[in-house]
């Protein structure tokens, strides 16, 4: 039975047991249950700690498990970055009051406050950098003001909450982030390959959306044009008719200008329908 370890609460938590219900797999109806059993799938889930995740993982104690990549390489543990997942985007950054730090080089012989005191310490060794590093579980941008470090490396979406504490941040991104799945040492690609197939079978849908349109055959080679798909749309005779009815994948983002390009060079009947999952 396949071991996977989830995150029990935290941003991580929601995001990854809707992936995983959305690939065909149990989850637990509340926030109680450590362990779940999913008999169909043969899955075994354990809703752990996110910290702790890479942890469990990195030792074999369960076959692989989802976290955030800059959790994975804080834990220090054994756990291999096996497929990213799309989701909990962040940037890793170091910041300081406005004149006193503007590059990693000066950070030398200064106090860092983070969460992630193995992450930052390391990337401080790899430009031979040596300060103190303050460990922090929160409010890791009022540290400065508070006399308790001179630098801080945190997560930064906006940049608003560290200006707010009268930071700014410096040099170039520490790290950049997103949920990952990890897998042990000892668990083989092809051990996981339903697992994997399925999640990426989920992430793909979730970029696409199917376009269905018709197309007068005079202009089948330009609405093609705008819709080449992976090899080739699926295109259909109408009957009866010097139509023809097309079927094609296309990027999300882009699927209100196609469907204008497409209404353009005279497309009809044009309608987009959500993916669930796909294999291609």
């Amino acid at each position: 039975m396949l071991r996977i370890a989830v995150p029990n609460k935290g941003s991580l938590s929601e995001p990854a047991c809707d992936l995983l219900k959305e690939a065909g797999y149990k989850q637990r109806g509340d926030g109680r249950e450590l362990v779940l059993v999913d008999q169909r799938n043969d899955v075994e889930f354990f809703f752990l700690r996110p910290r702790d995740v890479a942890v469990y993982v990195g030792a074999g104690t369960v076959h692989a498990g989802i976290t955030g990549r800059d959790l994975l390489l804080d834990s220090g543990a054994d756990a291999i970055e096996h497929l990213e997942l799309g989701f909990a985007s962040s940037t890793f950054r170091y910041a300081a009051q406005p004149g006193v730090v503007d590059s990693v080089a000066q950070i030398e012989g200064r106090r860092v406050a983070t969460s992630y005191p193995r992450l930052v310490g390391n990337h401080l060794t790899s430009f031979g950098v040596e300060a103190t590093v303050v460990r922090l579980d929160g409010a890791v941008e009022s540290s400065v003001r508070l006399g308790v470090a001179d630098v801080v490396a945190d997560v930064v979406e906006t940049g608003s909450t560290l200006r707010a504490a009268g930071l700014e941040v410096f040099g170039e991104p520490i790290l950049k982030s997103e949920a990952i799945l990890i897998r042990s040492p000892q668990a083989s690609e092809a051990d996981l390959a339903v697992l994997t197939g399925r999640l990426r079978g989920v992430l793909m849908a979730r970029q696409f959306v199917l376009v269905d349109y018709d197309v007068p055959n005079s202009q089948l080679d330009a609405a093609i044009a705008v819709t080449p798909g992976f090899e080739a749309p699926t295109v259909t005779p109408l009957h009866g008719s010097d139509w023809h009815a097309v079927r094609v994948m296309v990027p999300r983002v882009e699927m209100n200008h196609v469907m204008d390009a497409l209404y353009a060079v005279g497309a009809r009947a044009i309608l987009t329908t959500e993916l669930l999952a796909v294999r291609v």
